[in-house]
């Protein structure tokens, strides 16, 4: 099952993504034929709060009244937001190897050019990558971020004023379901309730600087409308293998990025193991991989400029779409 949240008639409405991607159906108008209202299907939060037979209702209403036009929108002409507007949580990783080698290369490489060293410039680019830090394989590291700031597709980032160099990131991530804590990876699945993809909009120079802290990303992460995720969640059971989809950027319709989900250091599962260690896992959270290696601009040397469309498509998934726009 595909899960998105639109905006009609002024209301926040869960609707099942059908007909190839192209229709989006109303499950609390449905089911308030069968003489009720649902209030599982009142948001996405509380339909992954209602469980699995919450689920499995949302199947039988779509199966009864799938076919009624009525209670169906075009993809195309309808507001789809957030698939969870206001997450309960944001964390997101850094769990793909060539990336975590190649950023901090690329932040030294932004400020050999904002001095015009291109000497410097030169001998960063000649330099090997060298060898992954040990601490990304003994353990997850992620950073929690702005749940508020949370966007959906077709959307535009307006960059903040602070920053002169914006950029995209390939990621894609899970929504969690049932909360617990001291999960083991053999039981995390139970606790992905699905996947969706994740453009972690990063304001360069300013993480540049603050990075210098040793603390973690804040206002080069956390900015109005930078955290974008969908279109929409796409349930385990349609994925398959999570860990063989080919994800791609586009911008303005060119290619600048291509990759693949495997060959993370940390499976979400054993993600999921880390975080709930004495910590609850609460549903509703996202967790992202991190950015998939040559992923962004920062590893290409090749930023965005005012107006550009950024498409991020990962396999069984579909796009994300959004413009990014000086203020």
């Amino acid at each position: 099952m595909k899960l998105a949240t639109i905006r009609s008639g002024g209301q926040e409405k869960v609707a099942i993504v059908h007909s190839g991607d192209r229709l989006l159906f109303d499950l609390a108008a449905a089911a308030s034929r069968n003489g009720g209202a649902n209030p599982a299907f009142a948001s996405m939060l509380a339909l992954i709060d209602a469980g699995d037979a919450a689920l499995e209702q949302a199947a039988k209403v779509f199966d009864k009244h799938g076919e009624d036009e009525s209670l169906s929108v075009s993809v195309d002409a309808t507001e789809i937001l957030a698939p969870v507007p206001e997450p309960r949580q944001m964390r997101d990783g850094m769990s793909f190897p060539l990336h975590i080698l190649q950023a901090p290369r690329g932040q030294l490489k932004l400020a050999a050019r904002a001095k015009g060293d291109m000497a410097e410039l030169a001998r960063i680019e000649a330099e090997p990558l060298g060898e992954l830090p040990e601490v990304y394989r003994k353990q997850p590291i992620y950073y929690i971020t702005n749940r508020f700031s949370v966007r959906g597709t077709n959307t535009t980032v307006k960059w903040p004023r602070y920053s002169q160099v914006m950029d995209y990131e390939l990621e894609f991530g899970i929504i969690t379901r049932n909360k617990g804590a001291n999960i083991s990876a053999a039981k995390a699945k139970d606790h992905i309730f699905g996947y969706t993809i994740f453009n972690d909009f990063s304001a360069r120079d300013a993480q540049r600087i603050e990075m210098e802290g040793r603390l973690g990303p804040a206002k080069g992460k956390s900015f109005d409308g930078g955290n974008v995720m969908g279109p929409w969640i796409v349930t385990p059971d349609e994925i398959g293998d999570p860990y063989k989809l080919k994800m791609e950027a586009r911008v303005n319709g060119e290619t600048r990025s291509q990759g693949v989900t495997e060959g993370m250091l940390f499976s979400f599962e054993e993600i999921i193991a880390h975080v709930s260690q004495d910590e609850t896992l609460m549903p509703g959270e996202f967790i992202g991989s991190g950015t998939v290696g040559n992923g962004c601009g920062l590893e290409l040397g090749w930023y965005l400029e005012h107006g550009d469309t950024i498409e991020l498509e990962v396999e069984k998934i579909g796009i994300l779409k959004n413009r990014v726009e000086r203020q």
